[in-house]
């Protein structure tokens, strides 16, 4: 199975040379599945000629802001409409599940409740699940016919799904805690209060749950659709 990687941006200049583009952060993630890999850097105006060029599509994450004006948002955002009139399977992840939502006739918006960063508790499937977020933006509308899977009290649209063919979360179940711990080093000082971060950095040692949401990812991929 050929998964298609939509690359809307790229790590810090001073993370790249330890932990690479985002598209292997989800070869890692996902490996062993016996997925084949083909990235499309987006953000760089290199979008795939249509969506037959892989069987399933992962969206990751981007510094940029879904609502911005950048020419290759719009493009994007029609490539996601016709992923889903295919029905092939998408996943997007933090600015991925933002822009399919705004794609999808959702509403996002810098939450003016701040950020969350580093291990974050969410309500999922009637369990708590634990994952890395990096963010400010939010989904603060969904699009008809989406329905919420996962929520916090800070963030109620956290995980969502799209009839059965598309999956999103607003956390990164692609990101370990040393590139965490790089973020908060490099875009968090001046921007992220320092309390947000030393609370994140206290909790980096504790459990998360990325290696069960891979499973789900995975499987979700997989998935025979009529």
């Amino acid at each position: 199975m050929k998964i298609g990687i939509l690359l809307t941006g790229h790590p810090p200049d001073e993370l790249q040379d330890q932990f690479g583009e985002y598209d292997g952060m989800f070869r890692t993630l996902l490996d062993g599945n016996g997925f084949d890999y083909v990235t499309f850097s987006v953000v760089d105006n290199q979008f795939p000629q249509d969506v037959d060029q892989a069987d399933g599509w992962i969206i990751t994450g981007s510094r940029h802001g879904a609502y911005e004006d950048h020419p290759w948002i719009p493009v994007l955002e029609d490539l996601i409409r016709d992923i889903q009139a295919s029905r092939k399977p998408l996943i997007g992840v933090c600015f991925g599940h933002q822009i399919i939502a705004q794609a999808l006739g959702g509403k996002v918006e810098k939450f003016d409740g701040g950020w969350a960063i580093g291990r974050t508790d969410y309500s999922y499937g009637g369990r708590t699940v634990t994952l890395n977020a990096w963010h400010q933006d939010q989904v603060v509308a969904l699009p008809e016919g989406a329905q919420v899977l996962g929520a916090n009290a800070f963030c109620r649209n956290a995980m969502v799904a799209y009839g059965d063919s598309i999956w999103t979360v607003q956390a990164h179940p692609e990101y370990g805690d040393a590139f965490i711990q790089g973020l908060m080093d490099t875009r968090g000082k001046g921007v992220v209060p320092d309390t947000l971060m030393d609370a994140a950095a206290d909790r980096l040692p504790t459990r998360d749950d990325n290696p069960n949401i891979a499973r789900q990812m995975a499987e979700f991929l997989k998935k025979e659709r009529a």
